[in-house]
C-alpha cells in the first residue's frame, strides 16, 4: 500500500462536516448519526484519511437515513494520513497505524460500547485501510454482515476465514485490490454455504472512488452512488 493510487485526490478534512455529531465511544473520537433508539448499528471504517473526510460522513449519513446507528470512528487517534507531508510518506506513516493489531483492537472497543448499549446485530464496511479490519472482525462473531470497498491489504487466505456475510465492491482500476485477486475472493465465498458472500467489479474506476471522488464529477458521483446503495442494500438485507 505504499504506490499514488492509496492517496489520490485526497479529501479536504472537516471536523464540522455532515449532521451528526462527534463523541467519544468506546474510547475514540467518533462521527455519530441516527437515532440512538436504533438497535441495529454500522460501523464505517475509513480509508488513509480517517473519519472527517465529508464524503465519508455524509455516506454515513445516508446509511443512518435508512434506521441505522451509525459509527465512524477516528481510529487514527487525530493522526491521518496527510498527503502533503513529505517527511511522512504512506509507507511511514502506515508504521504507526497497521490495521492489525491496533485498528482490530480499536474496533473491538467500539463493539463493545455498542454491546453496553443492547446494540448487538452490527454490520461494517470498510474503504481501502478499513476493508482489513472489517474482514478481520469478520473471522470471529463480532459482526453479521460486512462490506469490503476497493480493499487493501486482504488476502486469499483472510477470506477463507470469515463467517459474516461479505460483499465485496471493487474497482477496475486497482493495483491494491485488483480484479483477479476479487476473482479469487469470489471463488472461496462460493465455497462457503453458511454464509452469503457477492463480488462486484465496477468498470472504468479507480482506487478510492467510493469516498474520494469529484463532486462536481458527474459520472464519478454517479458510480460512488452505486456503490453506496449496494452497500446499504447488504446490510438492510442482514442487519435486522
Amino acid at each position: 500500500m505504499s504506490g499514488p493510487q492509496c492517496c489520490a485526490n485526497p479529501p479536504t478534512l472537516s471536523s464540522t462536516s455532515g449532521i451528526g455529531c462527534v463523541e467519544k465511544f468506546g474510547g475514540l473520537n467518533t462521527y455519530i448519526t441516527g437515532s440512538p433508539d436504533s438497535k441495529l448499528g454500522i460501523i464505517l471504517l475509513s480509508d488513509v484519511y480517517g473519519y472527517e473526510a465529508p464524503n465519508l460522513r455524509k455516506l454515513a449519513d445516508k446509511v443512518a437515513a435508512v434506521g441505522f446507528y451509525v459509527l465512524v470512528p477516528d481510529f487514527f487517534h487525530g493522526e491521518p494520513f496527510v498527503h502533503e507531508n513529505l517527511e511522512k510518506p504512506v509507507t511511514v506513516w502506515i508504521q504507526s497505524h497497521r490495521p492489525e493489531p491496533k485498528g482490530v483492537e480499536d474496533a473491538k472497543s467500539i463493539i463493545a460500547a455498542l454491546n453496553s448499549k443492547g446494540i448487538t446485530v452490527i454490520g461494517a464496511a470498510g474503504f481501502c485501510w478499513g476493508a482489513k479490519v472489517v474482514t478481520l472482525l469478520a473471522k470471529s462473531d463480532y459482526l453479521k454482515a460486512g462490506v469490503l470497498l476497493h480493499p487493501s491489504f486482504v488476502t486469499v487466505d483472510d477470506i477463507k476465514e470469515i463467517k459474516a456475510h461479505m460483499s465485496i465492491l471493487g474497482a477496475e482500476i486497482d493495483q491494491y485490490g485488483p480484479p483477479a485477486l476479487l476473482k479469487q475472493f469470489e471463488e472461496v465465498l462460493s465455497t462457503k454455504p453458511e454464509i452469503d458472500g457477492f463480488v462486484k467489479i465496477f468498470p472504468g474506476v479507480v482506487h478510492g472512488w467510493t469516498v474520494r471522488y469529484n463532486v462536481e464529477d458527474e459520472a464519478a458521483v454517479k458510480a460512488a452512488n452505486e456503490a453506496h446503495e449496494d452497500m446499504i442494500d447488504w446490510f438492510t438485507k442482514y442487519i435486522k
